[in-house]
This record gives C-alpha cells, sequence and structure tokens, in this order.
C-alpha cells in the first residue's frame, strides 16, 4: 500500500499541517521543506506536480479569506451554481455523473444479510482508500489509512453482509474519478443506505461544484430545511462515501474548513487542490 503516490501525499498533508500550524510566522520555503525532510528544490518541484501551484499560492487558495470569498461567490442557490460552472469544465463532475440511490429496507434488513458486497483497496491522490459496491452500485468509499480499521468500519455498517476482496466494474469506474481523464467515466451509482433525509442531503452535496463551497446553513436551505443546519451536519458527517459525495466542500460560515471524517488535513488538501485544478482550467 505504500505507493510513491501515497507517502507523496502523506508529505504534502504534513507540509500543510505545519503551514496551519504556523500561519502567523508565515513560514518560508525552505522552513516548510525542512519539516518534510525534503530539500527546498525538491519539495517545491513535488509540491507543484501534485497541487498544480506553488506552495505560496495554496497557502493561498486554504486561506480563510480565501473560503469566505468563494462562499460569498455561492451567494446563488446550488443548481444556480453548478450551471454557472459551466458544461465543459471540472466543476460539474459529480452533478453529471453521480447518481444516488437509497437502498429499500429488504436490502439492509438483518444487517444486510440479503447483501454480497466486493471490496477492495486502491490509491488516490489524497491517500490510500477502500472502496465497496453492492451489485446495484457504490455502497462504502473511505480513506483507508489503516486498511483493517476501515474495513472494520465497513462491515460495521452491514455486519450481516457477505463480503468479497474484489475489485469490479462498478470499482474500477468509480475509481476513474480520481484521475484526470474523466473521458472514460461512465455515470457513477451509488447504493446508500440512508434516510429520506440523510439522501436529500447528500443529494445536495453532489450539486456542490469543485472549487466551490458551501456551508452547513446554505445546504439546509437547499433543502428546504433553513433551520435544520445541525440535523444537515449530522447527515453530512454520516456521509459513507468520501469524495464522491463531496462534503468535504462543506465549511462553516466563518470560512474554517472545520472537522473532517476523514482528517482536518485531508479535507484542506482536497479543497485547495481542487480550488487549484479549477483555477487553473
Amino acid at each position: 500500500m505504500n505507493t510513491q503516490e501515497h507517502i507523496n501525499f502523506r508529505r504534502i498533508a504534513e507540509a500543510i499541517d505545519y503551514i496551519q500550524a504556523n500561519f502567523r510566522d508565515q513560514p518560508n520555503l525552505d522552513e516548510v521543506a525542512e519539516q518534510v525532510h525534503l530539500s527546498p528544490f525538491h519539495f517545491q518541484r513535488l509540491f507543484t506536480e501534485w497541487a498544480g501551484v506553488s506552495p505560496k499560492k495554496f497557502l493561498q487558495y486554504i486561506s480563510i479569506a480565501h473560503a469566505r470569498d468563494l462562499l460569498k461567490d455561492g451567494q446563488a442557490t446550488l443548481s444556480e451554481a453548478t450551471y454557472q460552472t459551466g458544461l465543459s469544465g471540472t466543476g460539474r463532475l459529480h452533478d453529471l455523473f453521480v447518481n444516488i440511490e437509497g437502498m429499500t429496507p429488504a436490502e439492509y434488513k438483518n444487517g444486510g444479510k440479503n447483501l454480497t458486497i466486493n471490496y477492495s483497496y486502491a490509491d488516490s491522490l489524497f491517500g490510500n482508500i477502500l472502496v465497496a459496491s453492492t451489485p446495484k452500485g457504490i455502497c462504502y468509499l473511505a480513506f483507508a489509512d489503516d486498511p483493517a480499521l476501515a474495513f472494520s468500519e465497513l462491515e460495521s455498517k452491514f455486519p450481516n453482509a457477505t463480503y468479497h476482496q474484489r475489485l469490479d466494474l462498478i470499482q474500477q469506474n468509480a475509481l476513474f474519478i480520481f484521475t484526470h481523464d474523466w473521458t472514460r467515466l461512465d455515470q457513477i451509482k451509488l447504493h446508500l443506505k440512508g434516510t429520506d433525509f440523510q439522501l436529500k442531503v447528500w443529494e445536495s452535496l453532489i450539486k456542490i461544484p469543485a472549487g466551490r463551497l458551501s456551508t452547513y446553513g446554505q445546504i439546509a436551505s437547499e433543502i428546504n430545511k433553513p433551520t435544520a443546519s445541525r440535523a444537515v451536519g449530522t447527515a453530512i458527517g454520516d456521509n459513507p462515501v468520501a469524495y464522491l459525495i463531496p462534503c468535504h466542500r462543506v465549511i462553516q460560515s466563518t470560512g474554517k474548513f472545520g472537522q473532517y471524517h476523514w482528517g482536518s488535513s485531508r479535507k484542506t488538501a482536497m479543497i485547495g487542490w481542487e480550488v487549484a485544478q479549477t483555477t487553473a482550467g
């Protein structure tokens, strides 16, 4: 599992943590490079290859001021923002390609006794992942820094399902989202266990374009539950499919990125990377 891509991401994540913790001191390139045990030249090249921008530019993208600007630009409804982003850009990726189908009670009855689930591990720009699927679609995707723990969390959701460690075509198609060649991506179908409220929240998240951000309150308004920000936050925290359902694009109204089930530094990296990609595009 320790591919070079994964090692590179861990170094980037460590650098992001250091920059955020020491932001007031404005650490220079040499200081940050030393923290990740690389020469300044190598670190600059590695970071730029990974993010598409320099560390200095990336720092701008993950600042609270920039996040506030993105939120201000996103005052339109999510559906309006989606169309403003344009059909040809990467911004509408999720809206165009990801479709959610809720599981029926019979499918998850008795802890998923009637479900057969395939699962496999893969690498991504943001670290190792565990992806799982039923015959109808992806039912789980999590960042798997600890593969055994990640599988244990999956198993806890469907304790009586039948599991096979097997990479299938449904998973392969979904994993294309982590590549730059989205022309190979067919519609990704998600097959999820959730309440009607949770499914509405998750469907709303899919409409947030890449490189844009939303808040818990904006999501609550989008689903016509303007006083349900706290419940929306709980539903977002229960999201079973990382990245494909982009809960990382929801932040606090103050501009702070806040916590993330799979690590706050990973959330920061994902937001900064997406802004860099859409800005560069």
